[in-house]
Order: structure tokens, then C-alpha cells, then sequence
């Protein structure tokens, strides 16, 4: 997999190349034939820790090239986090954290133009601020952005030939910028009812803003971007009230497209992750609203595969999370009869149905009514924004 961060670095890194009148060729995988081209370095970026047994397997398969090329450049999340191990492995010391120099420069959006469909295709990327205030312990953002950086000017970073814009910032709302910030997205077009063509424009904080910086004047402020959806993290019960108090402050002004990421196998348990799901399908109900959530299945940050279950879990409860996600393509739809067919009505029936097997699970007459739904839903928003 591939997200949007891993595929903004390429981005502004394919700039930096070109720069210094280099040919940059972006290819995701292994092949043969374009390994053993005369290229004059190859640079591999790294995402999750968990990919470790394919990203060594893709290293070492470039460096196998014909031409015996070892100016091999790897970096990357899951490079940094292992850096020791890559080494060990590869014989490569990878790069640790940001490389300054690429992330100042100005993305190349011509970079995967016609070569791949991505959901991204049509959005600026690009980041206002770098690293965040908190020590999350399943949080690897202190570790590879060490200093907080609390603005960045847009104006490098927009495509004036792309509708929507996606911004990375971790947390965004801890910057004391943030009225400045605003002000910035909106000079570049996209307030509130901004069209481009035709078309809505959209701007997408795509990791999330965090709760409890979400007070009435932030909220203001985010009510006059175009913005859609509006991704609040519900990854602890504790955070339930809080939550719940923040979702109606958005609908008081007029925000009514919301989404979130609910991490789970933390130190929750099945009960509370049914729970946060449950809420969403509530306030959808109470505010008329449209939140769509994205459940993340908490790894170790030096986890090299999935198998972790954390203290409240079993590996059959994960798999049958998984089962029921992979049939609703990773998403909870805002409707409650269909949320009932597919993770059950209470938090016992839930546990029931993860602990069924597989097949049962997946082959349920419930998940075809679900999945027919979610992509009538889906296709309504039609828009990038729906996604993770």
C-alpha cells in the first residue's frame, strides 16, 4: 500500500532531481526491466514497519541490477524507525527522518500523471506545519519530526491545475499559526463554496485534528474553508464526551460531512471500539450528519508483520475485524441498519460475530445488503475525500 505521504515524498523529491537536470522515473514494485536500465542512483522510500519482509525483499531485489549499481538510496518511515536493522540486513544505511533540502522544494505533480490512477490524481498535497506537540506512545510522528514547525507557506506546494487540496500536518490545530494558516488556504481558493470549473473544490486535512484543540474559534475558522470531510480521531473512550461535544460544535457550524480514524487493538477492548463505532452512527441520527469512520488496527512502531494482539484482544477477534472490513472496504458507513448487519446491534453480538469463522463471517447474506450499500453511499460523496 501506498499512502498519501509515501507518495507526496516521491513528489517533492522527483522536484529536487529535476532541479539538477536529472530524468526521474517513478515505478512502485519490482521489475526487472527497470532495474537494469543505467540508471545513476535509486532511491527507495519505505512506509510501514509492518511491510519489513517485502521492503527488504524489494531492496535486495535492486540491488541485484545488472550494471552492479549500489548508489542505493533508501528512506522512509519504516527505514527510520528500523534504521539499525535495515542495515543489517542490506548492507545500506538508510536516511533517518526528513531530508530538509527535498521537503522545501515544490512537488512534481507531473510524476505519476498518466502512469498511475491515483485517488489523489486531482488534489494538490503538501503540508502548514511539520511534527506535533504530543508523545502518542503508538504515534511515530516525534520520533521521525523532531521539531515542530508551525507554518509553512502553500503557495509552492498548490497545482493551480488541481481541484482539491489534501494537507499531510499531523496536528495541525497545535499550531499557534492556525488563524494564519487559514487565512493562507483561503487566499489560495478554497473558502468555503470555492468551485473550480463546475466542480465543489475541497480541502482535506487528511491526517486529523486532534479533539481537545478543537475549541469554538478553531472550529469558526475551519467552517469557512471548503472544507470536506472534517477527520476528528476517536481513538480512546475516554475521549467519548469530548468527542460527542465536538462533533455538535461542527454541526453548529454548518460542518456536516465528518470522518475519523478509531484506532483499536491499543489498549481499548471490543466492547469500547464497538462503542466509538456505535457513537458515530448516533450523532449521524441525532444531526443529520454524514461521518464515516476508519477503524486502524494499532501495530508497534517496530512491528515487521500484523500478528500483534494487544492485552484485551485474541488474533480470532483481529481476524474477524479484518473480514468484516475487507467486505466494506475499509469503512463504516453512517447508517444504522446496515452498521447492525454488519457489526451487530450491541456489543455482545459483535463479539459474537468476530469469533465466528471466516467464511461465516464474510459469506453473511448481511454483507452484501452492507456492501451494496456503502457503495451507494460512496458514489454519492464522489469525491476523493471519502477516503482513508
Amino acid at each position: 500500500p501506498e499512502s498519501s505521504v509515501d507518495l507526496s515524498y516521491h513528489l517533492h523529491l522527483t522536484a529536487l532531481d529535476k532541479l539538477r537536470g536529472d530524468e526521474v522515473v517513478f515505478y512502485k514494485g519490482t521489475s526487472a526491466a527497470v532495474r537494469d536500465q543505467a540508471w545513476d542512483i535509486i532511491y527507495i522510500t519505505t512506509l510501514f514497519t509492518f511491510q519489513w519482509k517485502m521492503t527488504i525483499e524489494t531492496i535486495k531485489f535492486y540491488q541485484r541490477n545488472k550494471l552492479k549499481n549500489n548508489n542505493i538510496k533508501v528512506g522512509g518511515i519504516l527505514a527510520s524507525l528500523l534504521q539499525k536493522d535495515v542495515e543489517n540486513e542490506t548492507g545500506i544505511t538508510p536516511h533517518f527522518g526528513l531530508w530538509e533540502e527535498v521537503d522545501r522544494m515544490p512537488p512534481d505533480y507531473t510524476l505519476t500523471s498518466g502512469v498511475y490512477n491515483y485517488y489523489t490524481n486531482n488534489a494538490s498535497i503538501g503540508y502548514m506545519t511539520k511534527g506535533c506537540k504530543n508523545r502518542c506512545s503508538y504515534c511515530a510522528v516525534p520520533r521521525l519530526e523532531r521539531e515542530f514547525v508551525p507554518f509553512i507557506p502553500l503557495e509552492k506546494q498548490i497545482d493551480p491545475n488541481k481541484k482539491d487540496l489534501i494537507l499531510l500536518d499531523n496536528n495541525v490545530l497545535a499550531s499557534p499559526e492556525f488563524p494564519r494558516i487559514v487565512e493562507e488556504i483561503q487566499k489560495h481558493g478554497f473558502q468555503k463554496g470555492a468551485m473550480f470549473g463546475k466542480a465543489h473544490r475541497y480541502v482535506d486535512f487528511n491526517q486529523g485534528v486532534e479533539a481537545k484543540r478543537l475549541t469554538e474559534e478553531n472550529m469558526e475558522l475551519l467552517s469557512k474553508l471548503a472544507l470536506k470531510p472534517l477527520r476528528i480521531a476517536f481513538d480512546d473512550i475516554k475521549l467519548q464526551k469530548l468527542y460527542i461535544e465536538k462533533v455538535y460544535l461542527a454541526h453548529k457550524y454548518g460542518i456536516r460531512r465528518l470522518s475519523n480514524y478509531i484506532l483499536f487493538n491499543h489498549n481499548d477492548t471490543p466492547e469500547d471500539f464497538y462503542r466509538r463505532l456505535q457513537v458515530n452512527i448516533e450523532l449521524n441520527e441525532e444531526l443529520g450528519l454524514s461521518i464515516f469512520s476508519f477503524p486502524m488496527n494499532y501495530v508497534p512502531l517496530d512491528a515487521k508483520d500484523r500478528k500483534y494482539a494487544g492485552p484485551n484482544w485474541t488474533k480470532t477477534q483481529l481476524r474477524g475485524i479484518q473480514c468484516i472490513l475487507h467486505a466494506t472496504h475499509g469503512v463504516v458507513g453512517p447508517r444504522r441498519p446496515f452498521f447492525e448487519k454488519a457489526f451487530g446491534k450491541d456489543a455482545d453480538e459483535f463479539k459474537y460475530i468476530i469469533e465466528q469463522p471466516e467464511e461465516i463471517i464474510f459469506h453473511r447474506e448481511d454483507m452484501k445488503a452492507y456492501r451494496d450499500d456503502l457503495v451507494t453511499a460512496l458514489s454519492r460523496e464522489g469525491d476523493i475525500n471519502e477516503r482513508p
